[in-house]
């Protein structure tokens, strides 16, 4: 169960889910920054400081399942409606480049990338067919 937590003078409640939105969406934003850091630095330096994110990668990629662990409830994960394409395309961009560079580069490392990317995928997809069953 959700818990609420108190926000402003006003008495307001505001779930904790939208805690954890926030959460993945600032992860989100700095992995990217972590991945295009190194190409930009080789461009404006002439010399890569950072090279391409590989563990860390990985561990992002982990963070939309923490979140979809914690919205499993049908009424939790009907209050993400507004999420749900974020999340499938935040999932689908940590997934293709896992993928790519697991393949390409062959760090094995970005394989739990992979992983953590269909899984995130297959939740989805899980989620929101025990809600469709849910409502009938």
């Amino acid at each position: 169960m959700m818990e609420s937590r108190q926000a402003g003078a006003d008495d307001q409640k505001v779930p904790l889910l939208s805690y954890g939105v926030a959460g993945v969406k600032v992860v989100f934003a700095l992995a990217v920054f972590r991945a295009l850091a190194g190409p930009f630095t080789e461009d404006i330096f002439g010399e890569e400081w950072l090279p391409m994110p590989t563990w860390e990668w990985s561990a992002c990629s982990a963070t939309p399942i923490v979140l979809l662990w914690l919205a499993r409830r049908p009424a939790d994960w009907g209050s993400l409606s507004a999420e749900k394409m974020f999340l499938k395309i935040m999932l689908a961009f940590y997934l293709l480049y896992s993928l790519a560079f697991a393949l390409l580069q062959g760090e094995w490392v970005l394989w739990l990338g992979v992983a953590a990317g269909l899984g995130g995928l297959s939740g989805i997809q899980y989620l929101n067919h025990r809600e469709s069953t849910h409502d009938h």
